[in-house]
This record gives structure tokens, C-alpha cells and sequence, in this order.
């Protein structure tokens, strides 16, 4: 009898997991966005490693720019208010040509956490390194889908802890 009560706890919490899977399937970025994208110069390692240098030296301030922002208009102000400081970050540490373009950009289809994207264009911050063809990192920037790791400073002592692990272990 406890064997069975087991597998049908194991049972209901797959059918949890997969039911809130399909529910996140649903998520969407909304219309009122902004996201943000870098492109490095080509595939290579090199270019690879730059872009994300790249990202890692202005992501800070660009993050803290529109983390307590409560309306498209206030980030849109800000990100051109912040575009000045990023090309003093960036040219501290890339020494290439490069382009900042914000406004209406190509995006092509994208996967952001499993969900897939549609390709089009979409306003967005796009830094481009150098030529412009290699793998790209993105983002959105506005709502901060992003930040959450940037920002908070405070995530190592956050403690995780699985809620499926917690009820299997009231039956052992």
C-alpha cells in the first residue's frame, strides 16, 4: 500500500510539472518592450570571448538604467540617456569598430527560456562588433527579463529548495 501511495505522489507531481510547463509555454514579451542584443564580429573564439566582455562590462549600468522604471516611456528615456556611458565602457575594452543602434531593429526568430520567438523587427538596443556575423547574446531589457543576476548582488544567500524533494521525503 505505501509503495502505491508513492508512485501515485510521483505520479500527480509529473503531471504538476508538465501541466505548468504548458502554462509557461504562454508567456510572451510584450508589445511594450525593449530588448537588448549584442553581435559579435564573427564565430570565432576570440570574437566570441569579446562579446561577451562586451556584455559583461555594461550590463550593470544598462540593467540599473530601467530596473525601477514603471513605464515604457521613462526606459526608452533612459537607455538614450545611458547610450554615452555604454561606448565609454566598450571602449575600454574593444578596440574594433562597433555600432550602437537603438531604435526599430531585425530580430531573427529567437528562443528566450524554451519559448521560441518570431522573427521581425523590434525596438531594441543592438550593439554590433566589428562586421556583425557572428552569434548573438540577447535579451529583454524592458520589462527587466533579464537583470534579476545582475542587479541583486544579494543571490548568494539565496536558498533553493525543491518542493518535489520535500514531499518525497515525508514518506520515506
Amino acid at each position: 500500500m505505501f509503495f502505491i501511495k508513492k508512485i501515485l505522489i510521483i505520479l500527480s507531481i509529473i503531471i504538476l510539472i508538465c501541466i505548468s510547463n504548458k502554462e509557461s509555454e504562454n508567456i510572451i514579451i510584450p508589445d511594450e518592450a525593449i530588448r537588448v542584443r549584442i553581435i559579435a564580429n564573427s564565430n570565432s573564439l576570440e570574437d566570441q570571448l569579446e562579446k561577451l566582455n562586451v556584455k559583461n562590462s555594461i550590463e550593470k549600468e544598462l540593467y540599473s538604467s530601467v530596473n525601477k522604471v514603471n513605464n515604457i516611456s521613462e526606459a526608452r528615456a533612459n537607455v538614450n540617456d545611458v547610450i554615452g556611458n555604454l561606448k565609454k565602457q566598450i571602449n575600454k575594452i574593444y578596440s574594433k569598430d562597433y555600432d550602437i543602434n537603438y531604435g526599430l531593429n531585425y530580430f531573427p526568430q529567437k528562443e528566450l527560456y524554451g519559448i521560441k520567438y518570431k522573427e521581425g523587427m523590434y525596438e531594441s538596443l543592438v550593439i554590433t562588433l566589428g562586421e556583425g556575423k557572428g552569434e548573438n547574446w540577447w535579451c529583454v531589457l524592458f520589462p527587466p527579463l533579464c537583470t534579476i543576476n545582475v542587479i541583486d548582488n544579494n543571490n548568494a544567500n539565496i536558498e533553493y529548495k525543491s518542493k518535489v524533494l520535500e514531499i518525497l521525503n515525508e514518506y520515506k
